[in-house]
């Protein structure tokens, strides 16, 4: 028999809570509070209808936290995204409106959508996590976490964000549809008054989350072990996977290396381990990984995407066997 009783971990308490709400998608919530408690950022793919807007508004309930989305268009500029100066004729002075990036959680959904102006200014305030109107700087609040959204069946009227933008999100997430069963649930639920999440744990709260979640211990093979993944990226030949060459014509960058060690840093903090495991780095490889490689030509023509080239490193890149000691 499988008991109902919600976790004692808080971070999934949460979980518990948005699972109330959402049927299924078990690997992107669980993403979700990886980046959340690793300061990282969201870049989500999936068709229409797959419940990532519910997601994002359900874990921001869940935390107590604000919760904002833009639908980005072509029509879309900066101001509108991060905020600007407004002259009251009343008072004869300009007023800052502030934008709607001033959220706990933020979806920017079909960012592909918007100018690269637009694009720009979402990611600075990701890396910055603060947003400059005329000579004032005003910072988002904290935790501030960015889901952005790109809808894979459509390509007219979109503009690709480039690489080195795609590199400032810590991972990608692909979203699939719901296997019969969790569709058959979904629909039951969307015949009865929805439960909306109940505030479990405060931003305060996750704020201080984060600062125990630095204090996990990272061994220093692990270490090694997310340089040496991401290294074999970039020349698969030296793992053995010299025909993977003509494929990759750019590897993943250092930022992927620091994503995979805060990422599975952050893993181990939410699956209540004090120590970082090798297994850690493996799980959220794809996620962090299939966004930053840059494929070539050939492998376009022979159907080879990033997923399959990053198992393949996997495979040939030898984990470390870590052994675990008092520190």
């Amino acid at each position: 028999m499988t008991s109902t009783e919600p976790p004692a971990h808080p971070l999934e308490q949460v979980l518990f809570e948005v699972k109330r709400t959402i049927v299924g998608q078990d690997a992107l919530l669980e993403r979700m509070a990886v980046a959340l408690v690793a300061d990282g950022h969201l870049l989500v793919e999936g068709v229409p209808g797959l419940a990532k807007t519910l997601a994002v508004r359900s874990l921001a309930a869940a935390i107590d936290g604000s919760f904002q989305r833009v639908q980005f268009t072509p029509d879309l500029v900066p101001a509108d995204l991060v905020g600007t100066r407004v002259y009251h004729q009343q008072s004869g002075e300009f007023r800052t409106e502030l934008g709607p990036v001033f959220a706990n959680l933020l979806l920017a959904d079909e960012i592909n959508r918007a100018p690269a102006k637009v694009q720009s200014a979402l990611l600075e305030v990701m890396q910055e996590h603060q947003v400059t109107i005329g000579r004032e700087t005003f910072k988002v609040p904290e935790p501030f976490l960015v889901m952005a959204t790109e809808n894979p069946i459509e390509s007219e009227g979109t503009y690709p964000l480039p690489e080195a933008q795609v590199d400032r999100f810590m991972m990608k997430v692909v979203v699939d549809y719901p296997t019969q069963s969790e569709e058959q649930a979904i629909v039951e639920r969307a015949l009865r008054p929805p439960e909306p999440p109940q505030p479990t744990v405060t931003t305060h709260d996750l704020v201080a989350m984060r600062a125990r979640a630095r204090q996990v211990y990272v061994d220093p093979a692990v270490v090694d072990y997310a340089v040496r993944l991401v290294a074999v990226t970039r020349s698969p030949g030296t793992a053995g996977l010299g025909e993977l060459e003509r494929y990759v014509t750019y590897g993943a960058s250092p930022r992927a290396s620091i994503a995979l060690v805060t990422g599975a840093r952050a893993l181990a903090f939410l699956r209540g381990r004090e120590y970082v495991l090798p297994h850690d780095l493996t799980e959220l490889a794809l996620d962090v990984l299939r966004h930053r490689l840059v494929l070539s030509y050939e492998a376009l023509a022979d159907d080879v995407d990033a997923d399959t080239i990053i198992t393949r490193v996997l495979g040939a890149v030898r984990a470390p066997d870590v052994v675990l000691r008092n520190r």
